[in-house]
């Protein structure tokens, strides 16, 4: 049998917030750390206000970017009305993957019950750029990256994983 060489991808790190700063961002840190841990770069991270325009302008940017593989939000996916990062995210996918919110609310049901359902966390593909958008909370990323993320951005991971599809996002 052949071992797989694990591929490292670039991601992009978004923290929605109004109030956020880099020295408070627990949950934009904790997804940095977890990424590198993991062996990947993390080729960017940004704070940006709950408002669509400016999400989806930065969404843009990596998305067109040949440097970003995948882009990982924090925050703005609860049901207040400053909770935008769905919307702003779900305008710009090509394909939605429904089961990464529905993966992601099953895991969160493990330790905070019921309150996952104010989770609207989502996935997504737009331009070949792999798009997540998760609650705001450390233990919340903790739970995405750790029981979704890390797998299936593992490109040895069996029986499947989202890295060895990179190469044929674009695909007409």
């Amino acid at each position: 049998m052949v071992s797989k060489v694990k591929k490292a991808v670039n991601i992009a790190i978004m923290t929605v917030s109004d109030t956020r700063t880099d020295a408070d961002d627990k949950s934009g840190n904790t997804l940095v750390d977890r990424a590198v841990s993991a062996g990947h770069a993390v080729v960017e991270k940004r704070i940006i206000k709950d408002e669509i325009p400016l999400i989806q302008s930065v969404l843009k940017e990596w998305i067109a970017s040949p440097e970003v593989d995948v882009v990982i939000a924090t925050g703005g996916t609860g049901v207040t009305g400053r909770d935008v990062t769905p919307e702003a995210f779900e305008e710009l996918y090509e394909k939605n993957i429904p089961g990464f919110g529905e993966l992601f609310r099953w895991l969160s049901y493990q330790n905070i019950k019921t309150s996952t359902i104010q989770s609207r966390a989502t996935g997504g593909v737009a331009n070949g750029t792999f798009l997540f958008a998760l609650p705001g909370s450390t233990g919340a990323c903790k739970d995405a990256w750790d029981g979704i993320l890390v797998h299936q951005l593992d490109s040895t991971h069996a029986p499947c994983n989202l890295v060895e599809l990179m190469p044929r996002l674009l695909e007409k």
